[in-house]
Parts: structure tokens; sequence; C-alpha cells
């Protein structure tokens, strides 16, 4: 995770929650007083927060002492301490809600991917996630994914080439639209092409494409579609996949699955921040 990209967000976050200051916490509590307070598991699942809970309460208190008995990716059960934070209480308290939100979000990003991957239970096909998050979290959130066993597709338009319908359409056909990107990209950038029936299938073959999707298809017409696919181009199925049916994709020989509802779809997890004086 990028430290720099994650203190600007974090800067963003404390000004939308705190603004010009914490009324609350500076009427009760001088500025030096100090306390404790505990990330406690309400529930199972996969951590992910680590850096996120140094970072926020760093920001608010760079006295701040940080101990946690989580890694990012680490299972935690209910009733878990998840880690301690010792500092100033007007610090513990304006970066409470905000860490929560965040490692609470992130968490059942991770706990939800990990489900995916055990369901699908595959040692060939990757579980992967999509464009499909929340505006200003995309980072966090795909690097939620990772923690829980996943991996991430294109992080935004501008690294990945990945031809759609409306692109086709636009162009008029497959072979027009690889032809045309081919001709200003360079060899670094590899070209998805989304395609529905067999015959855009091959289509996408012989335009070389580097990757092959398999937009809303059953299994049984992946299986199919993937004979006529080379080796050397990387497949993926996406659409119409969940928790329930995602096993019947396990023999399909597909690379990838990729699953919108990973970030879109995500439930956050129950965490809990309990604080206490200094000592106690």
């Amino acid at each position: 995770m990028n430290s720099i990209m994650l203190q600007e967000m974090l800067r963003g976050f404390f000004k939308e929650d705190i603004g010009e200051r914490d009324v609350t916490s500076e009427v009760l509590f001088q500025e030096e007083e100090k306390g404790t307070g505990t990330f406690l598991a309400k529930e199972n699942g996969v951590f992910v927060g680590q850096q996120v809970i140094e970072e926020a309460f760093g920001m608010l208190d760079s006295h701040a002492a940080v101990t946690l008995y989580k890694k990012d990716g680490e299972r935690m059960e209910k009733g878990e301490v998840i880690g301690t934070v010792e500092g100033r209480m007007r610090a513990l308290l304006g970066a409470e809600r905000v860490s929560l939100n965040i490692i609470q979000r992130l968490s059942g990003i991770a706990t939800l991917t990990s489900e995916a991957v055990s369901t699908l239970a595959s040692d060939h096909t990757k579980v992967c996630d999509t464009r499909k998050t929340t505006p200003g979290l995309r980072m966090l959130e795909k690097y939620a994914v990772t923690c829980g066993g996943g991996y991430n597709h294109r992080f935004g338009l501008y690294d990945g080439v990945m031809i759609k319908d409306n692109h086709i359409e636009f162009a008029g056909s497959i072979t027009e639209a690889v032809k045309r990107v081919r001709e200003k990209i360079g060899h670094m950038i590899k070209i998805e092409v989304e395609t529905e029936t067999l015959a855009q299938v091959q289509e996408a073959v012989e335009a070389r494409a580097d990757v092959i999707m398999f937009d809303n298809r059953t299994p049984e017409e992946i299986k199919d579609y993937i004979q006529h696919v080379p080796k050397h181009i990387i497949t993926e199925a996406s659409g119409g996949i969940n928790l329930r049916n995602i096993a019947s994709y396990r023999e399909t020989g597909v690379d990838y699955i990729s699953l919108g509802f990973l970030t879109h779809s995500a439930r956050a997890l129950d965490i809990s921040f309990n604080v206490g004086t200094k000592g106690v």
C-alpha cells in the first residue's frame, strides 16, 4: 500500500470528520491527557488495516504507541484483541471512527474474498476484483482483495486496455478495435477483449488479443469456447458469478474469475475500539 497516497486519503477523511475541531473531546479533556484504546474483533474474519491504524493515529498524535497482534491477511476470531493504541485522549477519540470505518470495510472485503477463493477451491483459476470499487477507496479496497487471497485486475482506465462491447460497437468490430489499439500503444500494455459468442472468441484470437474475457457465459459454454483459445492467451470469466455458483466454474480451465461483488457488495466486519485511562 502506498504510504503517501494513504496519508493523503486520511487527511481528507479527517477533514471530513473532524473539520475545524472535535468539539466534544476538546471540552472534556486537556491536551496532554493520555489514554489507551483496544481494537477488538466482534466476529470471525480476515483482518486488514495494519498500516491504516498506524498512519491514522500517528497523524493526530506523533507519539502514539501502536501495538498490533494481527497482520494484514491473518484470520481473527470473535473476542480476539487485534491491537492497542496508547496516546493523547483527544487523538484516540479523533482517529477512532475514521480508522474503524476503514478497517471494518477492508476486513469485510478480505473476508468475502477469502470465502470466494475457498469456495472455488481451484489450484489453477485465480479470483480477482474489478473497477466496481467505492470512489476514493480503490487503492485500499483492491489491497484488501489481495489480503483475502485474491488478485487485482486493472486499477483504472490508465493501466490496461480492455475492449468492451461498447468499444466494439463504436469501432465496428473486434478486429478493427484491436488493430487501432495495437498501432498506438507500447509493448508493455496488454489488450483484453470482452466476448459473448464463439465467433467473437475466434475473432479475438485472430486479432491477437492478450486476454480474452468470457462475459456472462455458463461453465459449459466456457469449456467449449476455451478450446479455441491458444495456451499463450490468458482467459477470464466474468458476469453472473457468485458464491452460490462459483464452484461450478472450477473445471472450466479459465485462468481468472473477476468478481465485482468482492468490493461493491462486501459487508463491513464488526470491530470495536474500546478506550480506557492510561495505566488501567
